[in-house]
Order: C-alpha cells, then sequence, then structure tokens
C-alpha cells in the first residue's frame, strides 16, 4: 500500500439543532483500515458482505491487488473519524491481460448510519466519477460482476461478484437516482449438503462407463483472474475421458472461510462451469454437478453457493433441477451518460 493521501476540498454538513460542521475528502492513507473497518461493519449488514474483525480479510484481498490505488480510495471524514468511503477501480481489457484504462467501475460505497442523507454518499460519488473522467475512462458502472470486479470478491457478494445485491435495499435507488441503469442481473443460489440428491438422468449411466472425476488444485488462469482469485486456493473438479484424457468439464471450487462466521455454514462456492464445445447438451454439466455433489455430502461442508447470470436459462435450470435455492440477486448498473452528463 502507498502512504500519501491527498486531500480534497471540503464541504458543510448541516444537522438539525447544531451548528453547521464540515466534512473533508481525501484519499487513502495507510493508517485508515481501522476507520475502513468500522464504516464496514456499520453501513454493510446485508446477507452478502462479510463481518470484519479487524482489517486482516481487507488486506488480502482488496489492498494487496497490483493495481491498487489510493487515489481511487476516498473517503469522508468528520473531524478525524471516518464516516464514509467509496473504492472504484479499472476493468480488463478483452483478453484479460492488463487493465482497460476505458472502463471505470464503482466497487463499494458505504457510510455510516449516523452520517446519511447529508449527501456524503452523493458526493463521494461524484468525486469518484470524476476522478475517473479525468483519467481518460469512457463508460462506468457501479456494482462489481465478473469481469468488471477489480475490488470485493472475498467480503462481498458471496461465491463470486453478483454486482450490488437486492439484499442491501439502499444500492438500487441510490445509483438509479444517479443516472444509472441496469445493465446486468446475477442471481444467487445455495444448497444445503445436508439435503438429498436424487436426480433423474438416462444419460448418467453412459457418463459413468466413459468419464471419471479428477480433483486437483487449479492452474492457468489469466492475468485477471489470478489477481481477482489469487488470494483463494482454487480446486478444479474435472470430468475426464478415462481413454483419452481429456477434459470434458470442469466446476472450480473454492473455501468461503471468509464467510464462516457469517452464515454459520462451513461453505463453498463455485466460481465457474466449463463444459468442452463439442460436448455440450450432452448431460455433462448435470453429471459433473451431481457427483460433486454427493463428493462434498461426505465431507464437513454444510453449504454450497453458485451465481448465475439471469439470461442464463439453461445454467439456471440445472441448478434449480440439483436442488440449488435463490437466496439473493445483484445488479451491475451502468452510468447512463458518462462521461458527458456527469451524475445528479
Amino acid at each position: 500500500m502507498q502512504s500519501e493521501s491527498r486531500e480534497l476540498d471540503r464541504t458543510p454538513l448541516e444537522e438539525a439543532g447544531k451548528a453547521s460542521r464540515v466534512i473533508h475528502y481525501r484519499t487513502f492513507r495507510n493508517n485508515d483500515p481501522p476507520g475502513l473497518v468500522e464504516v464496514w461493519n456499520e453501513a454493510f449488514t446485508g446477507r452478502g458482505a462479510v463481518r470484519l474483525l479487524g482489517s486482516a480479510w481487507l488486506e488480502y484481498f482488496l489492498f494487496s491487488k497490483p493495481y491498487f490505488d489510493p487515489e481511487k480510495l476516498i473517503l469522508a471524514c468528520d473531524d478525524k473519524r471516518i464516516v464514509g468511503f467509496i473504492w472504484s477501480g479499472i476493468g480488463p481489457d478483452e483478453v484479460e491481460s492488463c487493465l482497460d484504462g476505458d472502463v471505470g467501475v464503482v466497487c463499494l460505497l458505504g457510510v455510516l448510519p449516523s452520517h446519511r442523507r447529508q449527501g456524503i454518499g452523493s458526493e463521494l460519488l461524484r468525486r469518484a466519477e470524476a476522478g475517473l473522467r479525468d483519467r481518460g475512462v469512457k463508460e462506468l458502472f457501479a456494482g462489481p460482476m465478473y469481469p468488471l470486479n477489480p475490488f470485493s470478491f472475498g467480503v462481498y457478494g458471496g461465491s463470486s461478484s453478483p454486482g450490488f445485491l437486492e439484499s442491501d435495499p439502499l444500492a438500487a435507488p441510490f445509483f438509479e437516482h444517479r443516472g444509472y441503469v441496469v445493465e446486468s442481473s446475477c442471481l444467487v443460489f445455495q444448497r444445503k449438503l445436508s439435503t438429498a440428491l436424487n436426480p433423474s438422468d438416462g444419460r448418467f449411466a453412459a457418463h459413468r462407463l466413459r468419464y471419471e472425476v479428477q480433483t486437483n488444485p487449479f492452474q492457468g488462469t489469466t492475468w485477471w483472474q489470478e489477481c481477482i482469485l489469487g488470494p483463494v486456493e482454487l480446486h478444479e473438479y474435472r470430468l475426464q475421458d478415462k481413454l483419452t484424457g481429456h477434459t470434458a468439464a470442469r466446476a472450480l471450487l473454492w473455501e468461503m472461510e471468509p464467510y464462516r462466521e457469517l452464515w454459520n455454514e462451513h461453505a463453498l462456492g463455485i466460481t465457474d462451469i466449463v463444459v468442452a464445445d463439442p460436448l455440450r447438451r450432452q448431460g455433462l454439466a448435470r453429471f459433473l454437478m451431481a457427483q460433486l455433489v454427493r463428493y462434498l455430502q461426505d465431507q464437513f461442508f454444510s453449504l454450497l453457493e453458485i451465481q448465475v447470470r439471469a439470461d442464463n436459462l439453461p445454467a439456471l435450470g440445472l441448478v434449480r433441477s440439483l436442488g440449488f435455492e435463490p437466496v439473493d440477486r445483484g445488479h451491475i448498473y451502468r452510468h447512463s451518460s458518462f462521461p458527458f452528463g456527469g451524475s445528479a
């Protein structure tokens, strides 16, 4: 992390029955994490936000990113106390090999409940938008959703990055009022592993004869995926052809340790399911998932989570058929007039 901080200008804060005082805005300093933790725990109380006992998870999942820029973490301070913050970032290029300076993402925005409805959130957003615009960003999004998720994975959203969750009800009206429209949506599904699985599929008998499930630590991601998923140990479950050794399908999972206290569950998150192009529509994803659920039921894990884009109808049908139930929905928003119109 970098220790330099840039002081930004100040704005007055009026309180009923009290004299006007000044909220000042500045960029991140190295001694700020304890104050950020306080705001986090009071502002992010939904089911998808990790409860922070200290700054360790922030350091591990967010500050450690190779592209972390203190200029994009703006804080609102009432005297010396941090009362709000906004964290933005830059998305990747098309092949996920580097940052794309044309695309900006507002990943996190939180204000202490005691300081809400006083214009602090709006001012933080305005400053973040202005900073991104000055750096040449041409498209602006709010709500981290892969691949536009430079920050928040591991501490907000669950098994992956679903955008801003509906379980945080203040997000949607806040951004929609300021010129943002829903670009894409994602459903969050969970399945108790204690529930029996009885899938019925006539293709499974042939699949058992031809394929076997292999488990290995996962290697071989893009630079961007390594930046996002690098802090966690990914396990790859492969459906491998017994004769050729070729991989027909795979699923990637990680142990969701940060969410254990919040959910009181030993949860696993599925970040990806892929079937080889020539083998799609043969029930292989369903077969792999069924084998995976049965395997995990014999372990100490109690919960499995997966996220599916709302427009991916085959995947939605697959997870529902395997007993997954929807628990939340997230959205990524696009600014409708950025960079020309600004925000209201």
